[in-house]
């Protein structure tokens, strides 16, 4: 990889935290390398395990064991000054090393959310925050002080509860509680740092997409999901869930509201909230990143186009007012775990779905619990026939 020192101001320099996972990541880098950056990563696996494409794009790579370590993810970062300059942005589209990213940004003066934002914007009920003042609707909840004062919500507010942490990813350590008695035994347990809220019945649908440097929405769709994440890992279900061709009006202007109110700029961003019977939505949290596991690959098959190269261009500076998209098909994420019996075979399944099936792939064990071990996404233009081909992948033997 490059030592050059970069000397021409118009290079833009780009640190991309954990490049190399998820492993589809890795196109991001490339689509910034093809937008003219120079991509530097930093990330906690050594340099030769990096693989192409990755490793070709790469003008420099520097190596923290522990990424969680403030101090050497400082040094790290300080290294690749020395090496090209300054900095002109820094990511990793990835929720776990955000409040990473903001301490990082702001000691070393790169544009973007700060410590406080990323931290605000990761708390729940910092969300909730902003969720009231701009008058978006969403479920009542407390940070959890002690025993007494969870009673007291549980008596004004009625069971079902949800217990789970401020500041979590996914629906890791996270409880549902029905009764008097379930209630008694999760307050055995250690809450520091939780909050409880009343279980909210809908289905759950996002309002997912990117911004471009002034905080214009341009590109957005939604996503149905077959359950919450909550019930996926709680009950080890399959989940799969779709994108739709045409957005409710009132999804995409709540979605549009929150947003601005989070003053989103050059970021994906992917809202969830619960849609209910009567066609009205709540808001349950919003993630200032893309959607997880390949949904940006599911974005781009719906509408035949390439997010990664959209991204690229929005971080380097680049003119994206001309971008247009057409939802040209709904595409689904279908899970398939190893624990059960499917009726058809995966070669059958293949041979039957034919060109509905666009990519098959083994998910990392990380992303198991809540996504399944294998997935297949899918892509049709009419929704019943993507619906069967759902079925098809699920059905058990």
């Amino acid at each position: 990889m490059g030592r050059e020192r970069c000397a021409s101001k118009r290079v833009v320099n780009v640190v991309f935290i954990s490049p190399h996972f998820p492993p589809q990541w890795a196109l991001f880098c490339v689509a910034l390398k093809n937008e003219g950056a120079n991509v530097l990563g930093m990330g906690d696996t050594v340099s030769p395990d990096l693989r192409p494409p990755l490793s070709d794009v790469l003008a420099d790579y520097a190596y923290v064991p522990h990424l969680a370590h403030y101090d050497s993810a400082l040094r790290a970062m300080g290294y690749l000054v020395w090496r090209h300059g300054k900095i002109h942005r820094l990511d990793s589209l990835n929720e776990h090393w955000l409040d990473l990213e903001g301490a990082l940004r702001e000691d070393f003066n790169v544009p973007g959310p700060r410590r406080e934002e990323t931290t605000r914007n990761r708390s729940k009920m910092g969300m909730k925050t902003i969720f009231r003042a701009a008058e978006i609707p969403c479920a009542p909840g407390e940070l959890v002080t002690g025993a007494e004062q969870v009673r007291r919500f549980a008596r004004e507010h009625g069971l079902p509860l949800v217990f789970k942490p401020d500041t979590g990813v996914g629906a890791a350590r996270t409880w549902k509680v029905s009764s008097e008695k379930e209630l008694e035994e999760v307050l055995l347990r250690p809450l520091e740092g939780y909050i409880v809220e009343p279980f909210v019945q809908g289905n759950i649908t996002s309002f997912d997409g990117l911004t471009d440097a002034a905080g214009r929405i341009v590109f957005w769709t939604s996503h149905v999901y077959s359950q919450g994440v909550m019930e996926t890992v709680t009950h080890g279900l399959d989940v799969h869930y779709w994108s739709r061709r045409q957005i409710p009006a009132q999804l995409e202007a709540l979605g549009r509201k929150m947003v601005q109110a989070f003053g989103i700029r050059e970021r994906f961003f992917h809202a969830e909230f619960f849609e209910h019977p009567d066609g009205s939505f709540t808001a349950l949290e919003i993630n200032i990143r893309p959607p997880g596991g390949f949904t940006v690959d599911m974005m781009n098959y719906a509408c035949d186009v390439d997010l990664y190269r959209l991204w690229a261009r929005v971080v380097t500076g680049k003119q994206v007012e001309d971008f247009r998209f057409e939802r040209k098909y709904h595409s689904a994420h279908v899970s398939r775990r190893y624990t059960r019996n499917y009726r058809h075979p995966h070669e059958e399944l293949v041979r039957r779905l034919g060109e509905t099936m666009v990519v098959h792939h083994v998910l990392p064990p990380i992303f198991s619990q809540a996504m399944g071990d294998q997935m297949y996404l899918l892509r049709h233009q009419d929704q019943e026939k993507l619906q069967e081909a759902i079925r098809l992948v699920e059905t058990l033997g």
